[in-house]
């Protein structure tokens, strides 16, 4: 069995209508986020993202420039948990991209917790770190949009609600939370020709994945549920944003997309 089995990027679907289209990524450095960045900066994209790991962000950075892309990407210093630097950033990055297109909601922070330890702070920075900022993200970007009449936002769910995984409940709960804003703000923002949609990964073999949770018998479960008999990578899950975020895409909103490998 090939758990390495995946595609490098030449393999992978040009979009001309990503080419100068300003995206703005939350979670940008590292894992998921970071193959948006990279993969949309190869589509010819305008690339802004804002995460707090710095220096994770330089080799973002790094890798999307040694590619020869024609954009390099523009970082913002962030906690997502500040909505006003939220806020800051995505007014600047309207100004330096020469608007924004496309958003990628896709910060998160999975870390691992009961239900019987929460308490009322920890359950607020669960929320505030996995839920709250997708909604402010949107509430910055979206005026702009509406008023071109053009707009995508992709939303970066998590299947662990659908699989009853009980070891992060703040964070299941949080993320089941993403399908309501998409499903709610879709109609909302539809009639101005701006589409939203969900991606929900399954377990996929992003770096802090692999260093912190990934086990021999967590692998084993999980290539016994899957129909795919093999890891699922950042770069694969995000083609389906690409297409979503691309004209190609243009019919489809409200809509929640599980790239998981058939595990569920």
């Amino acid at each position: 069995m090939n758990h390495m089995a995946h595609y490098s990027s030449s393999h992978y679907a040009s979009y001309p209508s990503l080419v100068d289209r300003g995206v703005f990524v939350t979670g940008g450095a590292d894992g998921i986020g970071a193959a948006a960045v990279e993969q949309f900066a190869r589509q010819g994209a305008r690339v802004a993202f804002a995460d707090k790991n710095d220096s994770k962000a330089a080799e973002t950075i790094a890798r999307c420039v040694e590619a020869g892309v024609a954009h390099a990407p523009v970082f913002y210093s962030v906690d997502l948990v500040d909505i006003e630097a939220l806020r800051s950033a995505i007014a600047d990055a309207q100004s330096q991209l020469g608007g924004i297109t496309v958003l990628v909601n896709n910060a998160a922070n999975d870390q691992r917790h009961t239900w019987d330890e929460m308490t009322p702070e920890y359950w607020d920075d669960r929320m505030n770190n996995n839920l709250r900022h997708y909604f402010f993200a949107i509430q910055a970007v979206a005026p702009a949009m509406i008023d071109a009449e053009n707009g995508s936002i992709i939303n970066v769910g998590s299947s662990s609600y659908m699989m009853q995984e009980d070891f992060f409940p703040g964070y299941a709960i949080a993320k089941s939370g993403v399908e309501g804003i998409t499903r709610t703000m879709a109609r909302t923002f539809g009639p101005h020709n701006v589409r939203m949609n969900t991606v929900l990964p399954g377990w996929v073999a992003t770096e802090r994945q692999l260093d912190k949770w990934w086990t021999p018998e967590g692998e084993e479960g999980t290539l016994r549920d899957q129909a795919l008999k093999r890891r699922i990578y950042p770069d694969e899950f995000v083609q389906l944003i690409l297409f979503l975020a691309a004209d190609d895409g243009a019919a489809c909103t409200a809509q929640q997309f599980l790239v998981d490998g058939g595990r569920r």
